[in-house]
């Protein structure tokens, strides 16, 4: 390769980590909140349909929690109904970015109970799920939620 050929790769290269800089930083400016209201939303549509699904067929759902979940401690019943109540409850007011950090308790104590006694297999998912709770119970629903609006 001689000088030219060189100094032309150089200045390719130069561009490309300059446009790798450039991207990196509007990516950068991103505000935090748009990723907050993205993860309600992403948790939200995960246990919202769950909850819709139990109550549409209710005797389903009785019938799982009877053979399938056993919970232990709580009947099929009393477990099911707090299940469906805890999953369209808290997806309801996590859309809406209401008592963001508090209801994302019963969920995560929904995961660690399905992970434990359920579904002890499906750890990457609750390990996703559990995930994103945390980053919403240390630092709110943000600035697009009614917790902000009502903080004012």
């Amino acid at each position: 390769m001689d000088r030219t050929e060189t100094t032309a790769a150089r200045r390719a290269a130069s561009v490309r980590w300059q446009l790798i800089a450039r991207v990196t930083g509007i990516l950068g400016r991103v505000p935090f909140s748009v990723h907050l209201l993205l993860f309600r939303l992403a948790i939200a549509g995960v246990f919202l349909p769950a909850g819709l699904l139990k109550v549409r067929s209710w005797e389903t759902t009785l019938a799982l929690f009877r053979d399938e979940y056993k919970i232990p401690v709580l009947s099929p019943a009393i477990a099911s109904v707090t299940t469906t109540t805890i999953e369209l409850l808290c997806s309801l007011l996590l859309i809406a970015g209401l008592g963001t950090r508090l209801v994302t308790l019963p969920l995560l104590g929904q995961i660690v109970t399905i992970q434990v006694f359920v579904y002890p297999q499906a750890w990457h998912e609750h390990l996703v799920w559990g995930s994103i709770l945390l980053v919403l119970l240390t630092r709110g629903g943000g600035a697009i939620s009614v917790d902000r609006i009502l903080a004012r």
